[in-house]
């Protein structure tokens, strides 16, 4: 009986230390900062592994859109909005800002930084007696220092999924022609082609949600995917978008709206079967269609 009980007792320490170096193994939450429409997101200093370039850039929210953009001039297709910080705590894992558009529109955005991902949760609301026209919105992914590419090297570290496929850029065929070049834009079947970012529109139809890139030393990979989400677009700026749909609001109306920033040194299996999890609509869209 002594025996029995002493190897209990040793099997349970060493459970607890093996759960514990588990722990100790997880990255850190992810902190972020919010500052001249620019969120940082990066590891607290003292965290290992860093993010690859130190951190990222995201222009959030770059632009609030009305259908009919993409063929036109892009100043008539933005709707003004000022953003600002309403809650959390900068450089901790929580923000939460409002964005107040010039329509009447507010968007609250939780934001939350996990081990391996930062997490959207939005509402948009429509507190005025007018409908608004609100139909997308572009967060803006800087690539540059995560990628060590330039804006004209970055390309062919980027990738989307074409049927059922990792695709680096660029894909095939490439669209080149539209009221702004260069880009490319990959809109869901679902999304009607007229209001989409005025970008070269390719014909292709990406199997999922997702769009991505890889680090430099391509141990590392970044991705991200809103539901709903209008498009997918390649830009010019160092960038890579997935674009969120809004859909227009009536008065009094709230639309729930989210999204997630990934990055892992996982793989591309573990990053699909997450996102699988977190946008199960999208499974069921591509089911669907077939694509």
């Amino acid at each position: 009986m002594y025996n029995l009980r002493a190897s209990l007792l040793g099997f349970m320490l060493a459970l607890g230390s093996w759960s514990a170096m588990l722990r100790a193994a997880e990255p850190e939450p992810f902190v972020l900062t919010w500052e001249d429409n620019i969120l940082t997101i990066r590891r607290p200093p003292e965290a290992f592994p860093q993010i690859p370039g130190g951190a990222i850039r995201v222009h959030y929210i770059e632009a609030y859109c009305r259908p009919g953009s993409t063929d036109r001039d892009w100043r008539q297709t933005t709707i003004g909005h000022k953003t600002e910080i309403v809650g959390g705590k900068q450089g901790s894992s929580h923000l939460a800002l409002r964005c107040t558009l010039k329509d009447g529109v507010v968007v609250d955005h939780d934001l939350r930084g996990l081990p391996s991902s930062v997490e959207f949760q939005l509402t948009a609301h429509n507190p005025t007696s007018h409908e608004s026209s609100v139909q997308w919105a572009q967060p803006c992914v800087r690539v540059d220092r995560f990628t060590g590419k330039t804006q004209q090297t970055y390309l062919e570290k980027c990738f989307i999924f074409v049927d059922g496929k990792l695709t680096r850029l660029p894909t095939f065929p490439w669209a080149t022609q539209a009221r702004y070049v260069p880009g490319q834009v990959w809109a869901p079947r679902h999304v009607d082609r007229n209001d989409v970012n005025p970008r070269p529109l390719s014909r292709i139809v990406a199997s999922n949600g997702l769009i991505g890139c890889f680090s430099a030393d391509e141990k590392t990979i970044l991705a991200t995917a809103w539901e709903p989400y209008q498009e997918l677009f390649q830009g010019v700026v160092t960038c890579i978008h997935s674009d969120f749909r809004i859909g227009g609001l009536k008065p009094n109306e709230t639309k729930k709206i989210r999204g997630k920033l990934y990055v892992t040194d996982a793989g591309i299996a573990p990053l699909l079967e997450r996102y699988r999890r977190d946008f199960p609509e999208h499974v069921a869209q591509t089911e669907e269609t077939g694509h």
